[in-house]
């Protein structure tokens, strides 16, 4: 008798805590949404295996994760694309893997975040080390891990306290990151300022940019200043071999159909400003695609791409993102860039 009621006791303090959590987490602001973690991406990737020349993927980083909206391009061309973009990386690896390790010959299109896309090619970089842990994951990941997932998915859509990362720097409030911000050493010696969550993801890594970002300046102000922190200690870009690992990769895939197009996403204010500044456009994205014979499409050479504001200097806002997506997708397709399917 004392055994149930010590365990019933015990029962309704897990329920109450439990509860308590979420409701703190709740009122901080904080959803129930799906992680972005790498076995969500690896679904993601397994979709290749059995794709055709008839389908899409995007790489590139959170720019093409935040404007491209799956829905919007579905709609003009009864394809839905493949999101494979990795925020705060460059896409060399993945597109690598894609065509080193698979048959795919599709369309891909390849978002240049200029600061991310040309970054020295080494592992231990971060911008190269986030998306070769994906894309190691996705070969390497068990069977244990794929259930996990999957047992996953219901819960962090239902309690906002699961919502976390990978990134050590983010302030995410589930119990695995806080005790990783607690023991990493770099963290607390550096004057990086907070980086905050600002959206969330659906079951196919589609994008949606939280509103409070567009409605309170000073939350977007904070993400600024991560941006600006990001810039003051970003490495020297690196150009020719960057350019000339994609020279190599394109013929390879060229050669078997594929096609590739090149997408520059707006960005504005001090980002932009620091873009012209270290990585002019000339030199570094008009020099991709004259040295790779690759076409790509501007933001700055439409005005129909070229009329957003990011709230935060670097990501579209949703409702302007599905905006965007759907002009953009006209323009790919009076030109016949794309496969269309309607």
């Amino acid at each position: 008798m004392q055994l149930k009621k010590t365990f019933f006791t015990a029962l309704l303090l897990f329920i109450a805590g439990i509860v308590s959590w979420e409701y703190y987490c709740l009122e901080q602001g904080y959803i129930a949404a799906l992680n972005d973690d790498l076995a969500i991406w690896a679904v993601q990737r397994s979709k290749l295996e059995n794709m055709s020349q008839q389908d899409v993927v995007i790489l590139g980083s959170s720019r093409a994760h935040f404007d491209i909206q799956l829905d919007q391009w579905e709609a003009k061309t009864g394809i839905r694309p493949v999101m494979l973009a990795c925020d705060g990386s460059t896409p060399t690896p993945i597109f690598q893997d894609i065509v080193n390790n698979t048959d795919f010959n599709g369309t891909i299109v390849i978002g240049v975040t200029p600061g991310l896309f040309f970054s020295a090619p080494v592992e231990q970089v971060p911008m190269w080390k986030r998306p070769k842990i994906r894309v190691d994951h996705y070969y390497e990941r068990t069977w244990a891990q794929r259930i996990n997932h999957l047992i996953s998915v219901p819960l962090e859509n239902t309690f906002a306290f699961l919502n976390s990362s990978e990134e050590e720097w983010a302030d995410d409030i589930d119990l695995k990151s806080m005790i990783k911000r607690m023991y990493n050493d770099d963290r607390l010696n550096e004057s990086m300022p907070p980086f905050y969550n600002f959206s969330y993801i659906d079951i196919d890594r589609n994008t949606t940019m939280l509103d409070k970002t567009v409605n309170d300046t000073a939350f977007a102000a904070t993400i600024q200043k991560v941006w600006m922190y990001f810039g003051k200690n970003a490495p020297p870009p690196v150009k020719e071999p960057i350019i000339n690992i994609y020279k190599d990769m394109l013929a390879k895939y060229n050669s078997r159909g594929g096609n590739v197009i090149f997408l520059r996403l707006p960005s504005s204010g001090g980002f932009r400003q620091g873009e012209n500044m270290g990585l002019p456009r000339d030199q570094f994205w008009e020099q991709l695609l004259a040295e790779t014979n690759t076409p790509g499409y501007h933001f700055e050479d439409y005005k129909v791409l070229n009329q957003y504001d990011p709230p935060e200097w670097s990501h579209l806002a949703t409702p302007d993102a599905k905006i965007f997506t759907t002009d953009l997708v006209s323009i790919l397709l009076n030109d016949k860039a794309i496969p269309n399917l309607q």
